[in-house]
């Protein structure tokens, strides 16, 4: 496919520059800068399966939903998927952390009925179950951990004894985790290089792998590559407050969930982060 001829001829105006970005985990990202002297981005997948139409549904849901400030779509398909362009970068000062606290503690007010969606998303290119569920401990522990381990394991990243342990520690879950008082719609991926930022301001979530479910697995994974801390955590207080434990406990559990999708992708040292939490919590 001749991207660029089929960009050109959406957009009826002349692409002058195409320049690569880093980061995503699916598809080459670019930035196009148009003969109108505005720009765009594209995502590129040029793989056998690709699922950036995927991707395109996640942000328009997020756009009919939602006032998380994301990018546009303007077109989605398998193979491409063409945005506005967000200005910014993923450095985050005070302001800007609590800016994010802001826009998140917003998004996790928009509830269902239901934990899940629709349909299937991605994470880091990755099938995402959600098959809807009325209990948040059933979804995370069947639509998550045990579904993720088992992904892990059957691609030889995850080793049997450890996916054991994981089913062991799923059937305790109600041990340390509680239902929510209702579903919470999240971004799902909300780490450094998916959130934009400029002169303190939030300027963009790129990247999401939405669903309803507790937001404490969204406040988790902000903690688990440093993406947030001490600011974001007063500031998201102030409008939602967070139950005692969470710290504590619930932080690492709810991260075990992107730890197995690491694992998953990656093997490595994210299986000893695995070891880990469990070993802690006695398994």
């Amino acid at each position: 496919m001749d991207w660029q001829k089929v960009v050109e001829g959406m957009i009826g105006t002349a692409v002058l520059d195409i320049r690569p970005l880093s980061g995503g985990c699916v598809g080459q990202v670019y930035r196009l800068d148009l003969a109108d002297g505005s720009r765009l981005a594209a995502k590129v997948d040029e793989r056998p399966s690709p699922h950036l139409d995927v991707e395109g549904y996640m942000l328009q849901f997020l756009a009919d939903h939602s006032q998380l400030p994301a990018p546009q779509v303007i077109h989605s398909e398998p193979r491409l998927l063409l945005m506005s362009w967000l200005p910014g970068d993923s450095r985050f000062g005070p302001a800007a952390q609590e800016h994010a606290a802001e826009l998140l503690a917003d998004l996790h007010s928009i509830s269902a009925d239901s934990f899940g969606l629709e349909r299937d998303t991605l994470i880091g290119g990755l099938r995402q179950p959600n098959g809807r569920l009325p209990s948040w401990l059933d979804f995370f522990r069947e639509r998550r951990l045990l579904y993720m381990a088992e992904q892990a394991h059957r691609h030889g990243r995850l080793p049997t004894d450890l996916r054991r342990r994981v089913e062991k520690f799923c059937g305790r879950l109600a041990d340390w985790l509680a239902e929510p008082a209702r579903p919470s719609l999240i971004h799902g991926d909300v780490w450094t290089t998916n959130v934009l930022a400029r002169d303190g301001r939030i300027t963009g979530f790129v990247d999401p792998a939405i669903y309803f479910a507790h937001p404490e697995i969204e406040l988790a994974f902000t903690t688990l590559f440093g993406t947030f801390d001490k600011p974001f955590f007063a500031r998201y207080q102030e409008s939602r407050p967070i139950a005692p434990g969470f710290i504590e406990e619930r932080r690492d559990i709810y991260n075990l969930y992107p730890l197995l999708v690491h694992v998953r992708l990656f093997g490595g040292s994210y299986v000893h982060s695995v070891d880990r939490i469990l070993r802690q919590f006695g398994f």
